[in-house]
């Protein structure tokens, strides 16, 4: 799982836990709602601001979105080619 999808599934869960409609929870963090939707489905790279928007009307922390990152894998490093030797 990608860390927009956790992101997206983590607000989800929150907002659902809060009673919050979309439509509500994106009032209330200033947004539309089907940005906020876009997010929930792991379809958007909110920034840090953004995520603070959704935690302060859903009463947690920023962290609280990125709950369960410890599992996902970091991307690995492109490979470089290997420089010619001129001899």
């Amino acid at each position: 799982m990608e860390l927009c999808e956790l992101l997206g599934r983590n607000v989800r869960r929150h907002r659902l836990a809060a009673g919050l409609s979309q439509e509500e929870l994106a009032f209330r963090a200033g947004m539309d709602r089907s940005y906020l939707s876009d997010i929930e489905r792991g379809r958007r790279n909110p920034t840090l601001l953004t995520m603070q928007d959704l935690a302060v009307p859903l009463n947690i922390q920023v962290a609280d979105l990125l709950e369960g990152s410890e599992a996902i894998e970091p991307p690995k490093a492109p490979s470089r080619p290997r420089a010619a030797r001129n001899g």
